[in-house]
């Protein structure tokens, strides 16, 4: 890799957390699949675009992007080389030829000069140690009105779907896991709106967008899911076998509620966000 800006976040990524997204991304994209729509919606990418995924991953909005811009190219970077060789595994699999994967910090990674025509995240730009650094260095990488849309966490409120289901697990996820800190960085959408602003992004818009995130086949196999997360995983390492298995009941309990003929579908909410690099502005 290049220089690296966000060095705690490349160790996560690299470990232990950023293996098991590698090997388990039909369970993330499941979760965050029924979002991909609005998010590509709002990006509006074409034919013949040249996108750029922040914070790729395993690569599904890539793949996705490439299978839109199929006259153009789409390059997916992010900082976890086994999450990236799956993501490689995968549009191979795919017979995409118009998708490349490097690993990099996006932060300030040498990409070419107004070498994009549209900017695409589900989620990854919200790590960044810099965010007005980083969308600033990005801006730099898409042409003159070239389109940014990416998607963030709303909120989530002690009274909304998940934290009911997940209430017995609450009070252990006292602190967040490696690869996780930074997720609440970009909740507020004034925060938003300021650092895109000081990044030179103009006609900013954050909407608010509902979906059902599935969690698993059944209440079971939801619960497998949770706790197999990085942040549950981590938080629960010196917890006694037998209370894990409580509050484990308690989650598969509660999931039952959330069951539907096609699995366990918890509403969750998202900010979609939109912007552009002013017409005419120079590279600086």
């Amino acid at each position: 890799m290049h220089t690296i800006a966000n060095r705690q976040q490349a160790e996560a990524w690299n470990d232990w957390e950023g293996i098991l997204w590698a090997e388990h991304p039909e369970r993330y994209n499941g979760m965050m699949g029924a979002f991909n729509a609005p998010l590509f919606a709002a990006a509006g990418v074409a034919a013949q675009d040249r996108v750029l995924d922040v914070g790729c991953g395993t690569g599904q909005t890539t793949r996705l992007a490439a299978q839109r811009a199929y006259d153009g190219n789409v390059v997916g970077i992010d900082l976890s080389a086994p999450m990236l060789e799956r993501a490689r595994r995968d549009a191979a699999a795919e017979g995409l030829d118009n998708v490349t994967f490097e690993q990099g910090d996006a932060q300030v990674h040498p990409f070419p000069d107004r070498g994009f025509d549209v900017l695409i995240s589900r989620g990854g730009v919200m790590f960044f140690a810099d965010h007005v650094a980083a969308f600033t260095h990005l801006r730099h990488a898409l042409v003159p009105a070239g389109r940014l849309a990416f998607l963030g966490p709303q909120p989530a409120g002690p009274d909304s779907a998940y934290a009911h289901a997940t209430a017995a697990l609450s009070p252990f996820l006292r602190e967040a896991s490696p690869a996780s800190r930074g997720m609440g960085s970009l909740l507020d959408p004034a925060r938003i709106r300021h650092v895109l602003a000081a990044s030179g992004f103009t006609h900013i818009e954050v909407a608010p967008v509902e979906a059902p995130m599935t969690l698993g086949a059944n209440a079971g196999d939801a619960a497998d899911f949770i706790f197999s997360m990085g942040p549950t995983r981590h938080n629960l390492r010196d917890v006694a076998p037998a209370t894990i298995t409580r509050i484990r009941d308690e989650v598969h309990d509660a999931l039952t509620e959330f069951e539907t003929a096609d699995g366990v579908r918890i509403p969750g909410a998202v900010w979609i966000v939109t912007a552009t690099r002013e017409p005419g502005s120079s590279s600086k």
